[in-house]
């Protein structure tokens, strides 16, 4: 929409951002309810059929204060809750906000201020409490379902017409966008009762699938650290064999910053100061430790020797500038858009097929190539594995592209398995520091040891587990997106 001409007595409440009154959604609208069941969200609020709540902002002095997830509106995507969350707080802190915040399964949290995440939505799940979440993030709940259901609301809000509405209600409000209250005006449409139904059956069944490999993805790196240890596979086939108030209850209560470590003090020798590198963390003691100790079982490679080797393939993105960003509809992948493993289904920026074809031979995307943040904070480290839908993107500086040249010795599926290591992760956390005002590995992660089972057997179930999870996923992912979209 270019322009498009109304009447002052439009106006409403002295609101005077053109796509507030968009003439084309209103259009599309009206004509996508017709012969459907439509409410407005206030009216539906305001009626006791749906609560609506907002989180607290509890200070930065409790972060890091304990292990019960603190939710900000970076820990929401792909529909769900990140299995290992930035932030956590301590048990009396959550104590504080728990009655108020009353979060339960079946609830709704939806994104209300930031930028590009305003309407980004999940369903909280059983394995997700507790938890607290911030100001930033509405809380839905269905109270009463002779309506609309919690189901029928969730892929209401996920549905292109919807996300259209929350887009045109968007403002700036001091340095951040928000929807303010301007939620209570969104139109929910939904078919039928009993297509409906049918609808939301299958985002049941898709939902419990992604769940049941969520918790997988949570207690991997602990599962993975004691299968090193034990040359077995064993450790996995216990946790899926468990049932899932069982695995719960096992289930490890990691965020990101826990993987900074405790502090330690410790004595070293100055002739083993590397490059000038006076950063204590970057010679833990313990991590040398703990990778002998996984010499009996497995082989201890750095990555340069992977590389020097042939098995693994190193290479970074590209800065395309911003005047590149929102031209076409190809994904331009940034350090933000990938978690749990999986690249987001709706990522920040696009680009147009031009800029795409001018980049695309360089970074050489293909399925089975890993990425891996670089630059950040919190999310250095993290790794999202590509599928065949996910290779026509472009991929930005702050990622390392990773493929497997070898892969009867070191696959990608094993690969994955290795880098949610906790041994692993803790190297890239030792070897993290400050440039300028990023934290980087600059050229640290060749230095990263990598421990690979020795036996062949072991490598292979370890990385079918981690195949049977991405397929799993990502094919529930995509099912849950064409249920949004057809809803």
């Amino acid at each position: 929409m270019l322009s498009f001409a109304i009447s002052s007595k439009e106006i409403k409440d002295d609101i005077f951002i053109p796509k507030y009154y968009d003439t084309e959604l209103k259009r599309d609208l009206a004509a996508f309810n017709q012969g459907r069941r439509v409410f407005v969200l206030g009216d539906l609020i305001d009626s006791g059929i749906v609560e609506v709540k907002t989180g607290d902002e509890i200070g930065k002095m409790a972060y890091g204060t304990g292990d019960i997830p603190f939710v900000r509106t970076s820990d929401i995507s792909n529909w769900e809750i990140k299995a290992i969350p930035k932030q956590g707080v301590s048990y009396e802190i959550y104590k504080q906000y728990a009655q108020k915040q009353d979060v339960r399964p079946g609830d709704i949290l939806m994104v209300k201020d930031g930028s590009y995440l305003i309407g980004v939505t999940c369903l909280v799940q059983e394995m997700d409490l507790p938890i607290l979440y911030q100001s930033h993030i509405l809380k839905f709940r269905v109270i009463d379902d002779s309506l609309i259901s919690s189901e029928e609301l969730f892929l209401s809000l996920n549905s292109p017409i919807v996300q259209r509405q929350i887009r045109s209600f968007q403002f700036t409000a001091d340095i951040i966008d928000t929807i303010g209250n301007r939620y209570r005006e969104i139109v929910i449409s939904l078919p039928d009762e009993k297509t409906s139904q049918g609808i939301c059956e299958k985002l049941r069944i898709q939902q419990s699938t992604r769940v049941t490999n969520r918790m997988l993805i949570k207690q991997f790196p602990k599962l993975i650290e004691d299968s090193l240890a034990a040359e077995s596979a064993l450790p996995f086939h216990e946790f899926t064999s468990l049932s899932f108030e069982e695995a719960k209850r096992l289930l490890v209560a990691d965020t990101s910053a826990l993987e900074f470590g405790n502090a330690s003090t410790y004595v070293m020798s100055s002739s083993n100061v590397v490059d000038n590198i006076y950063i204590p963390k970057y010679y833990d003691p313990s991590i040398t430790s703990d990778l002998k100790r996984l010499s009996s079982t497995c082989d201890l490679f750095s990555v340069s020797d992977l590389i020097s080797k042939r098995i693994l393939e190193l290479s970074t993105g590209d800065e395309i500038g911003k005047m590149a960003y929102d031209t076409g509809d190809i994904p331009f992948i940034r350090t933000t858009d990938f978690s749990n493993w999986e690249l987001k289904h709706n990522v920040k920026q696009c680009v147009s097929q031009e800029i795409y074809d001018e980049y695309k031979d360089g970074e050489d995307v293909m399925s089975g190539d890993i990425l891996l943040v670089r630059d950040g904070s919190y999310l250095i480290g993290s790794t999202c594995l590509l599928t065949d839908k996910d290779t026509r993107i472009l991929f930005c500086g702050g990622l390392i592209k990773i493929r497997c040249l070898d892969r009867e010795y070191l696959n990608e599926n094993l690969l994955m398995a290795l880098l949610n290591s906790y041994i692993v992760k803790r190297q890239i956390r030792a070897k993290q520091f400050t440039r300028d005002i990023i934290d980087t590995l600059g050229n640290r992660f060749p230095e990263v040891i990598l421990p690979v089972p020795r036996k062949k057997s072991v490598r292979d179930q370890i990385a079918n587990t981690v195949r049977e999870i991405m397929s799993a996923r990502v094919s529930a992912r995509e099912t849950i997106r064409s249920l949004a979209e057809s809803f």
